[in-house]
């Protein structure tokens, strides 16, 4: 690998990913919409694009080419149709930030408990796909286009909840400020399931899926799942304070309809490590605090 596209770079994981890239010597390009300001200076190029406007795409790969192309920004099955008719013939790999919403709600989802070579997308655009139901298809149809369409090897990383120092959405930390500050919470649900990953091993394991010869889908992550309860029980003994759980508290950000886990042993068993969630969390929840 000596040249990576990045759709996306600007934020959280992707500039990890860029980082990784730059310090292996890749020649890196970004494409965004042009919005978010970058830290990287006269190491990358930049390419503006519209996820939403096929032609920019067209226009802005045209006379180009590069050896894999990372995609963290696709939210559609029309956006994954349009990318790859503007990419083909110009990348060697396709690596799709996935996620493990393709699995239905439940806990230590295998691989191979969602097809996307048996799913039927229809193309769609992102304002057509309406919450976590809708995200769901997405991601399911984004990587049915993909791996039904793609002339090259595609890779689609379903990762789990992901979480670091570096999290703009800052959902674990509103669990850690509500304890603390002793401001109620509403979990509605606090015996559902979730899988987390660190933010720096999901940027390595993106890496690490460019440099092998590895096409499929597949779940990283810590190998432990945790429950809501669970959760706050943690954050109230490194806190040394109270959880004020309530009904007309401040609505969890990870309040869901169901558990979503995944198992990644098959990651594991492909020689990938992943920093055990309870040391993880602990360590998250004490720079929170």
């Amino acid at each position: 690998m000596k040249s990576a596209l990045i759709l996306g770079g600007t934020q959280f994981v992707g500039k990890r990913l860029v980082q990784l890239l730059l310090d292996d010597g890749i020649e890196v390009t970004i494409a965004t919409r042009g919005k978010t300001p970058d830290s990287f200076g006269d190491q990358v190029s930049r390419l503006k694009i519209s996820r939403e406007d096929a032609g920019s795409l067209h226009n802005a790969f045209q006379g180009k080419k590069w050896d894999v192309v990372f995609d963290q920004t696709c939210y559609s099955s029309q956006e994954a149709s349009d990318t790859l008719q503007a990419l083909s013939g110009k990348i060697q790999k396709y690596i799709f930030t996935s996620s493990q919403a393709v699995y239905d709600f439940g806990i230590k989802h295998k691989e191979e408990n969602f097809n996307p070579l048996e799913f039927n997308p229809l193309l769609k655009t992102r304002g057509e796909y309406i919450g976590y139901v809708g995200y769901q298809e997405a991601k399911r149809a984004a990587e049915a286009v993909l791996f039904q369409n793609a002339e090259v090897p595609v890779a689609a990383v379903r990762f789990p909840i992901i979480i670091g120092k570096d999290d703009y959405t800052n959902r674990l930390k509103f669990h850690v400020d509500h304890v603390k500050e002793g401001k109620a919470m509403l979990i509605e649900n606090p015996d559902l399931r979730y899988s987390f990953i660190d933010s720096k091993e999901a940027a390595t394991f993106l890496f690490n899926m460019a440099r092998s010869d590895f096409h499929g889908g597949i779940n990283p992550g810590s190998s432990e799942d945790i429950s809501l309860r669970e959760l706050v029980t943690l954050i109230e003994d490194l806190t040394s304070t109270k959880a004020i759980l309530q009904q007309d508290g401040d609505p969890s950000p990870y309040n869901l309809s169901g558990s979503w886990s995944v198992d990644t042993s098959f990651a594991r068993s492909l020689g990938y490590n992943f920093i055990s969630l309870n040391q993880l969390l602990n360590r998250l929840i004490q720079y929170y605090e």
